[in-house]
């Protein structure tokens, strides 16, 4: 057996470890505040359900362009600033900049024009995200060598990402104000879409300029990054980025992944429908700030007990227990939304908030440093470090997973029968079983293609050494 004690670890500052976070959390609230901005499409602008799924599913068919040639680029880069920090600048500033766009709306405009407006701009804003989340999520990858460590500054970006599920949901409430927004919610996400996009376009800037990285400029293994190579080179990109589906371990990091997120965003969005149109019958000043107490508190105990537990419990008991055991408890949670979603007792759903946070607020801590480890194996069987092309396959199949969910999600609206005009009690129990029932088997889903991942502490460890046995011989 290697002796893996004799490998030397290399520690990464808190410094360090904040900044990546703080790139997290404009990853995240900039589709945590479209998520709760997107409703105003139905509710307000009169979107079909089936408009809804597609603008949120075409974006993805552009992402599996996008997102492989991204990486390959952002892996291949030569530069004296490195191979990713260029490319998170560039990014961030189309992101805040489209974002904006996207979300001047005026319902006078008609279906018709806003629906080819947004998905347009939306398209902008999701080039803008991959040239941003691909060379940002493998900075996270690549920062750590050890183990632990990767679990731990994943757990720190968590933590930091979180608040933007504190802070999106209570746009609901700003959003439905007439004190705030006296023209209606369509107005509010023309301003808020402001307020949102420049602190979170300046939080994505901070890993570009403050995490480390050397000049590749030396480096000889890499491939031309030229246009005219690149599009010579597409089908091999995509041949290269989809050989990441041979790595068994891959396979059943992004599947897991897939399942879990993909049905939990299929249900996201009906919690603001479920609280209005069940616990406040259709009336969305009465429901007050219960929509966004529903969100804020999940990423409260998400950010204040789940990420440390779970941190704790990838050290004792190793990263599949933890994902297993984080995952069943959040069954508990599924189940008691049945229960717990009472008309005239809001407050009884807070109670199953802390089993519900265990699934998705564990899901990225372990699963991102699970993809790390997997990079060492990918290195070591072909010979490069492909973080980028990794991480944009992963990120790829979650966002394939948003949009998909987005596009059942319109297709379930539909098939209860939901009308925003006109809310039967079929439609709001329909949505109900759907809202417990479909995660339940996404969850369940996952483990079972989880039941058989090997990369175990001492394996990592292993493998981390014949790496260091080859760069030395």
């Amino acid at each position: 057996m290697t002796d893996v004690k004799s490998m030397p670890k290399k520690g990464v500052s808190m410094g360090q470890k904040v900044a990546f976070g703080f790139g997290m959390l404009a990853n995240q609230m900039f589709p945590a505040a479209l998520g709760v901005f997107i409703i105003v499409l139905v509710q307000d602008l009169g979107f079909a359900a089936i408009l809804w799924g597609i603008i949120q599913f075409v974006p993805r068919i552009f992402d599996a362009i996008t997102d492989p040639i991204m990486g390959f680029i952002s892996d291949n880069t030569k530069s004296k600033w490195g191979r990713r920090r260029q490319y998170v600048l560039i990014g961030a500033l189309i992101m805040g900049l489209a974002y904006v766009a996207m979300w001047q709306l005026h319902k006078d405009d008609g279906i018709v024009y806003n629906f080819i407006y947004f998905l347009s701009w939306s398209l902008v804003f999701y080039l803008g995200l991959t040239i941003f989340s691909v060379p940002y999520v493998a900075m996270g990858y690549e920062i750590s060598e050890d183990f632990h460590e990767r679990t731990e500054i994943m757990a720190v970006a968590q933590f930091i990402g979180q608040w933007a599920w504190v802070i999106a949901p209570w746009f609901w409430v700003i959003l439905y104000d007439p004190a705030w927004f006296p023209e209606g919610a369509d107005q509010g996400v023309r301003d808020l879409s402001i307020w949102v996009a420049i602190p979170c376009t300046l939080f994505a800037l901070i890993p570009a300029i403050f995490l480390k990285s050397k000049s590749t400029l030396d480096r000889t293994d890499f491939l031309p990054i030229s246009a005219p190579h690149v599009l010579k080179s597409i089908k091999g990109i995509f041949t290269s980025a989809f050989e990441a589906f041979k790595i068994p371990q891959f396979r059943q990091i992004a599947g897991a992944t897939f399942l879990i997120f993909n049905s939990f965003n299929v249900i996201a969005a009906y919690t603001f429908l479920i609280i209005v149109h069940y616990l406040f019958n259709s009336d969305p000043a009465s429901a007050g700030n219960w929509p966004a107490m529903h969100g804020s508190v999940g990423a409260l105990v998400t950010t204040f007990l789940v990420i440390p537990i779970i941190t704790r419990m990838s050290k004792v008991m190793g990263k599949k227990k933890a994902f297993i055991v984080s995952q069943l408890i959040s069954i508990v949670g599924y189940v008691l939304f049945w229960f717990l979603f009472v008309p005239g007792k809001p407050y009884l759903f807070l109670f199953a908030l802390p089993f519900h946070s265990f699934g998705i607020g564990s899901l990225f801590t372990i699963m991102m440093s699970m993809t790390a480890d997997v990079c060492d194996l990918d290195e070591l069987q072909t010979g490069k470090r492909r973080e980028g092309v990794l991480g944009a396959v992963y990120w790829w199949m979650v966002k394939l997973g948003f949009g998909i969910a987005a596009l059942l999600g319109g297709f379930i609206l539909s098939l209860v029968g939901f009308d925003a005009e006109n809310v039967t009690e079929s439609a709001v129990t329909g949505m109900r079983l759907f809202y417990t029932f479909l995660p339940i088997a996404g969850v369940i889903g996952a483990i079972w293609i989880m039941k058989s991942y090997d990369i175990t502490e001492e394996k990592a460890q292993e493998i981390k050494a014949q790496l260091e046995k080859r760069k030395n011989s």
